[in-house]
């Protein structure tokens, strides 16, 4: 009889996951929460309001522009982004709204599905929340982690998200321009972020503290990231095949006596996921022990684009100065975490151009963004809110298939070692490690 009722159980909340799964597909919903989703997945308390913007930065060096051996081209680089923030709706106002997003394959638009509402009157009741930039990949846009910049705006934080100019679907140029511009289009939005939150005219007036940021850096975004938390790239590979022309990337490079007077000291936190850059030459240990700022990276090992073993993981144990923590989604690939699910538009077109930019081999991406977010809620709270408690979601048994669930009419008993916020058998596939500076 028990296993006839387990068998029940198990099967019952698979087909629950599947139907769930499948809506997902059929709407482009980006808040999906599975229902064996860690605890901080869920949405928190606040609603969700959501403006896109346009910035420019005068006078950035034109790196398509710029003739090899020749004097430097400057322009005024235009970056449009997205930002989710905390909301006050009004009484005819209801939760949701959509996003026209430009797809892995740009000849295909997607209408994603979500819970902000567009233009919604800021909430500065609690105010001011903690800034988070958000840095996709190479290519992508501003919306392929709006899961995560939905998640956030609820819990009481202001998320922007860039769309990085030479390097979106539709606007994908060399990748010179993307080496060079990442770490600069990373602080520049800080900057006039932080700037809006003086600003008397703007809806972000006293909404944000940039003075406590965390960075969400993606694939490429997590190259900029690392850069901008004090891993300052490797001298020569400034002067590769790959590195922008003339020598630019210089800039960036631990050798150059400004380099570490141009980071942002108001970068309090780092959220790596998958960067790419250790494996193809960009760091030293010697470079990395450059960052002292708190990190939390995420991967798959098996991530064949920026490598595991000697991509995240070796970024991780040479960051030997900093605070550290790596999650690491066993058998997963490059898109651990990130990416919304793969939308409709694409599944239904006979020309499936970039579906896998959305899916992994092994992993449902929804699970993967609920885990993802969790992290990220407890991570944030914990670092930029000083939230008491939020550390306990960080201090776990490192393989989550070592960890013992046992637990008794809903309280768990003295051998239990699970995961904090997971159901049972949910930390199945993934590590989580902690090194403290010095380690």
């Amino acid at each position: 009889m028990r296993k006839t009722s387990l068998t029940l159980i198990s099967a019952s909340a698979l087909l629950c996951i599947l139907m769930i799964n499948t809506l997902s597909a059929q709407d482009n919903r980006i808040d999906i929460i599975r229902p064996d989703a860690p605890e901080l997945a869920e949405f928190g308390e606040y609603d969700i309001g959501v403006r896109t913007l346009q910035f420019v930065d005068p006078e950035r060096i034109d790196i398509l522009n710029t003739p090899r051996g020749g004097e430097s081209v400057y322009y005024d680089r235009s970056l449009t982004v997205e930002v989710w923030y905390p909301a006050l709706l009004e009484s005819n106002q209801h939760s949701g709204g959509q996003y026209q997003a430009i797809t892995r394959n740009p000849a295909i638009t997607a209408t994603l599905n979500g819970r902000a509402v567009r233009d919604a009157q800021p909430n500065s009741e609690d105010a001011s929340y903690p800034l988070i930039i958000i840095s996709h990949g190479y290519p992508g846009n501003r919306y392929l982690l709006s899961h995560l910049g939905e998640n956030l705006a609820s819990k009481g934080y202001v998320a922007v998200s860039i769309d990085h100019t030479d390097s979106t679907y539709d606007d994908q140029k060399a990748f010179a321009s993307t080496l060079y511009n990442r770490p600069l289009d990373q602080r520049f939005i800080l900057n006039t972020m932080a700037g809006l939150s003086e600003d008397s005219d703007s809806f972000l007036n006293g909404l944000l503290d940039a003075e406590t940021t965390g960075v969400v850096g993606y694939s490429m975004g997590g190259y900029g990231l690392v850069n901008n938390l004090g891993g300052g790239y490797n001298e020569e590979i400034a002067s590769s095949f790959m590195a922008p022309q003339n020598g630019l990337l210089n800039e960036h490079t631990s050798a150059n006596p400004q380099y570490r007077d141009n980071l942002d000291s108001r970068i309090k936190a780092g959220f790596a996921v998958a960067p790419w850059g250790m494996a193809s030459g960009f760091w030293s240990a010697e470079d990395l022990a450059g960052i002292n700022v708190p990190t939390f990276y995420l991967a798959g090992d098996a991530d064949t684009v920026a490598g595991y073993d000697e991509g995240t993981r070796a970024i991780f144990e040479n960051a030997v100065n900093s605070d550290r923590y790596l999650l690491t989604f066993k058998n997963a690939g490059h898109n651990a975490g990130a990416p919304y699910p793969v939308p409709v538009e694409i599944l239904n077109n006979e020309d499936t151009t970039g579906a896998s930019h959305y899916t992994d081999p092994v992993w449902d991406t929804v699970r993967m963004n609920n885990i993802m977010d969790h992290f990220a809620t407890a991570y944030f709270d914990h670092i930029l809110k000083g939230k008491e408690g939020r550390v306990s979601y960080l201090e776990l048994v490192p393989d989550g298939a070592d960890a013992v669930y046992s637990v008794s009419n809903g309280q768990p008993k003295d051998d239990h070692t699970y995961w904090k916020g997971f159901g049972p058998g949910g930390a199945i596939g993934l590590k989580l490690e902690h090194l403290e500076p010095g380690q």
